[in-house]
């Protein structure tokens, strides 16, 4: 009998972690799918151009909007860049809108940028899995960037922070990178 009472209980936890973990699965998936189709948008523009990553997990979309001409740096560097990151809660509204009551909604969310660090560049190593490593999109743009160049890149989910999210980035969330390569560290 008392060894049937802590396994029941282990058995019920169990039971209620898998369906906490089934209920988030259906909140992330309008997200999800909102983010997706936004990154398909983007994917078939013109604009922009697509690369493959070198993980082969997918490919990210970047638009130039300042031509360098520098070196272009490896897998094994380190650069300084100056960026801003972002993503939108509602990708078919504005930056800012009014609500129906009047109501001021900030809807493209910057959750990270060297702005709000007096613009002074941060140092990354191009390799994700190293010890200051960006994710797999930032990434496949470095290592295809020459110093100078200033992009647009956007990252689907599954080459950002895919089904667990960042600190301030939900899961499943499409990133919007602005992407000043400035030097690459000797």
């Amino acid at each position: 009998m008392k060894l049937r009472i802590p396994l029941f209980l282990a058995l019920c936890t169990l039971l209620s972690l898998i369906a906490c973990d089934k209920e988030d699965s259906k909140k992330d998936t309008p997200w999800k799918l909102d983010n997706e189709a936004q990154f398909v948008k983007i994917s078939a523009d013109k604009e922009y151009i697509r690369l493959v990553s070198f993980s082969n997990r997918g490919h990210i979309m970047y638009k130039e909007l300042v031509k360098g001409n520098g070196e272009t740096p490896i897998f094994t560097d380190q650069v300084k860049v100056r960026y801003t990151g972002w993503y939108k809660y509602d990708w078919e509204k504005p930056d800012t809108y009014n609500d129906d009551k009047g109501n001021v909604i900030t809807n493209k969310i910057i959750f990270d940028s060297t702005e709000k660090r007096n613009n002074i560049p941060s140092t990354f190593d191009v390799n994700p899995n190293a010890k200051y490593g960006v994710v797999d999109g930032f990434s496949t743009a470095l290592q295809h960037m020459q110093v100078g160049d200033r992009w647009e890149v956007w990252i689907p989910w599954e080459l950002g922070y895919g089904e667990v999210g960042g600190s301030s980035v939900p899961a499943y969330t499409t990133l919007v990178f602005e992407i000043e390569l400035m030097e690459i560290v000797e």
